[in-house]
Order: structure tokens, then C-alpha cells, then sequence
């Protein structure tokens, strides 16, 4: 499992699983909890490089991030190796 802390959004924390290039177990800590959920079904089994080019940029209210565009951080970070294992 992955845990990345977010920055400048409502969720605080974002969890997931890679298993053979596919997202598992989205789960967000904190922000919109039906836009969250929503986000983690939708993704659910998807591949990892494919969530993180259809999320990536997306802006919540002129903030720059949001907190799809901070799952695909993360994602991006767990794929380049830059992001660890908990």
C-alpha cells in the first residue's frame, strides 16, 4: 500500500494499491467523501498510467491541485519509484 500526504487540498492523506500496472484500493483521508468515493470506484482496476494522464492538472476552485490531481502525484511518484511502499 501507498500513502502519499496531500498539499493544498481538502483531503489530508490518499492510500492505494499498483498490482500489475492497476490501481486498487483508492481511498481517500479527509475532502469531498462523495467525490472521493466516487473517484476510488471509477478507478478501481484501471491502469495506473492511464488515471494519472485523464487526472492529472485537474484544479479545484483556482487552487492549481485538486485532490484527483493529487492521486495522480502520487501515482506518478509510485511508478517512477519515488514514492514507497508503507
Amino acid at each position: 500500500m501507498y500513502t502519499y500526504t496531500t498539499k493544498g487540498v481538502c483531503a489530508r492523506q490518499i492510500n492505494f494499491d499498483i498490482e500489475e500496472g492497476k490501481l486498487h484500493n483508492v481511498s481517500f483521508m479527509g475532502g469531498c467523501n462523495g467525490n472521493t468515493k466516487a473517484v476510488a470506484k471509477l478507478l478501481e482496476g484501471q491502469d495506473a498510467a492511464w488515471a494519472v494522464g485523464i487526472l492529472k492538472g485537474n484544479d479545484c476552485n483556482g487552487r492549481g491541485t485538486s485532490c484527483a490531481d493529487q492521486l495522480a502525484r502520487a501515482v506518478q511518484a509510485a511508478l517512477d519509484g519515488s514514492l514507497q511502499e508503507a
